[in-house]
């Protein structure tokens, strides 16, 4: 069975006419990219990127997301990692593919002010875990989100408002493991206007097949559920909500 990607509303496979980074390295530890990042680059990769439009890739890992922002146009991307190995593999992956990418450590908007950005891509940890101890280290940092997968969705969805330009847009990818519906919730609580725009169904990787009992333990997967569903919020700011 193969994955089945849709953009939201039209049931039409998503076709970017726009490039993607065609040299690409990972270096040890450094979460690679996978099914989820590229759906969020080809849903990215609609969206209008112009030479000014400010982009912010949060949590960028290696820069895959802020390379191919660049690629489609824009000349002010930003990403940002707490990962010190990964504000590297960012810089290697923007010289690269010719492009620049202005590399930040910090932890997600903290680093930065009021509508700094026009455009916000991320892909953040979102898989629910034993329990709500979060990793500081090792790979395991890069998925693994507390024992509701929600503790960094929910502060995306909460900080993004204060960030974004007025009709700045936010592209947030997760997990249906992690509750949709929270994340429709909070984006809308904080005046952004809010609609799933793509989706995808993946086979479990090695994290969701090692961890399958415990989600069944608490009715988040069916006994015989072995895909994951994957979507991407897109969310506009309204310049309505008090930041």
């Amino acid at each position: 069975m193969t994955s089945d990607t849709t953009l939201c509303g039209t049931g039409e496979p998503i076709r970017p006419r726009k490039p993607t980074p065609r040299r690409f390295w990972r270096l040890p530890g450094v979460y690679p990219p996978q099914s989820d990042t590229h759906l969020l680059a080809r849903t990215l990769l609609v969206e209008s990127l112009e030479p000014g439009t400010r982009v912010l890739d949060i949590g960028a890992g290696t820069g895959y997301l802020s390379v191919s922002a660049a690629l489609a146009g824009s000349r002010k991307v930003t990403a940002v990692d707490v990962d010190r190995r990964a504000l590297l593999n960012i810089r290697l992956n923007a010289r690269l593919n010719g492009v620049r990418v202005r590399v930040v450590r910090g932890d997600l908007t903290i680093p930065f002010g009021a509508n700094d950005f026009d455009l916000v891509v991320s892909n953040p940890p979102y898989v629910p875990a034993a329990d709500d101890v979060l990793p500081v280290g090792g790979l395991a940092r890069c998925w693994d989100a507390g024992r509701d997968g929600r503790a960094y969705l929910d502060r995306i969805c909460r900080e993004a408002a204060r960030i974004l330009s007025p009709g700045g847009v936010l592209l947030l990818l997760q997990s249906g493991l992690s509750d949709i519906d929270a994340t429709w919730t909070e984006l809308r609580r904080q005046g952004l206007s809010t609609d799933v725009v793509s989706t995808e169904h993946i086979p479990f990787g090695p994290v969701l097949t090692a961890r399958a009992s415990l989600l069944r333990q608490r009715g988040l997967l069916r006994p015989d559920e072995d895909f994951e569903k994957l979507v991407v919020f897109r969310a506009v700011n309204s310049g309505s909500a008090a930041h």
